[in-house]
């Protein structure tokens, strides 16, 4: 453990040494290219000094594509007090359903959500100590405002399409009307169980304004679908530092990049219907709820990034 402790020590020491090839660079002397990783994914840019003590970069960096799977109990909105009477019920109208139109209702839905964290860059560089590699960044990050998106998995398809269809049996129902035709009626037994379930979809959580449930519900291409959303344009204020990993000044240099986004606040989750989730709806629960608080903590996005980079000329 010391020998990792010293060798750690040295390395850094070695890296700080170096860290003094900024100060006094004739503006256009040279030009960097850079690969970076870290919070805003991986990137690449040019740089190059424009003034003493002063250098602009302009760059590109995305998130790759991942998916994480994220489910969805479906719930009628005629609530139970013991789930097995409403699992019951559920069952039994799930196999009428099936027998009625060939479409099987489960009682739950996965959503694969994926980021979509892509932005171009234009930074400019402060060096504010002579011969120092501290510098202090600002500039901004623009790209598409929709930043992460989720969507129902394609094999829960039959059980969306059924549980629109059973909706549009319920709304039948429930004002009289025939379900199929001008005189095709279901069972009245069957009809009763209709009403006591009520309309199915996906209980996420209360509104704001009334406290009643919100049932997110199959749009009309019988899928489900949440967008996150912040701001196009994303001014940028941080800390860096870097030195060359190379005595003769001419090999790899790194550099650190430490600072914020502000990309407008809590970023906006809107389902398919307009709900914002993050705004709208309260007590949203089990894993979605900590997603969507986890989003609506982050007023600012952080950004730590490691970039490498070497000069071109």
């Amino acid at each position: 453990m010391k020998r990792i402790i010293l060798s750690i020590a040295a390395a850094f020491s070695l890296f700080t040494a170096n860290a003094q090839y900024f100060s006094g660079e004739k503006p256009f002397e040279h030009l960097d290219f850079g690969v970076s990783v870290g919070t805003t994914g991986l990137g690449f840019d040019l740089a190059l000094p424009i003034y003493d003590r002063f250098r602009v970069r302009a760059g590109f960096s995305f998130i790759p594509r991942f998916d994480k799977t994220i489910n969805f109990g479906i719930d009628g909105t005629e609530q139970y007090e013991d789930e097995d009477i409403f699992s019951d019920k559920f069952n039994e109208i799930s196999d009428k359903i099936s027998g009625l139109i060939g479409l099987k209702i489960e009682d739950n839905v996965d959503m694969i959500a994926t980021p979509s964290f892509c932005n171009g860059n234009l930074l400019v560089d402060f060096y504010p100590i002579k011969n120092n590699a501290f510098r202090v960044t600002t500039g901004f990050y623009w790209g598409k405002s929709k930043i992460a998106s989720a969507c129902n998995a394609a094999e829960d398809m039959s059980t969306l399409l059924g549980a629109s269809m059973y909706n549009q049996f319920y709304e039948k129902i429930e004002n009289g009307e025939p379900i199929i035709g001008d005189d095709i009626y279901l069972d009245p037994d069957l009809e009763d169980k209709f009403l006591e379930i009520g309309r199915l979809g996906f209980h996420v959580g209360d509104r704001v304004g009334d406290g009643s449930a919100y049932m997110m519900e199959p749009g009309e291409d019988n899928t489900i679908r949440v967008d996150v959303f912040a701001n196009s344009f994303k001014p940028y204020l941080g800390v860096g530092y870097g030195g060359n990993l190379s005595k003769k000044g001419n090999g790899i240099n790194m550099e650190f990049d430490a600072g914020m986004l502000f990309w407008g606040g809590s970023p906006r989750i809107m389902t398919h219907d307009g709900t914002d989730l993050a705004r709208d709806v309260r007590d949203v629960g089990g894993k979605v709820g900590r997603y969507v608080n986890f989003m609506k903590a982050i007023k600012v996005y952080p950004v730590l990034n490691l970039r490498i980079f070497f000069r071109m000329f």
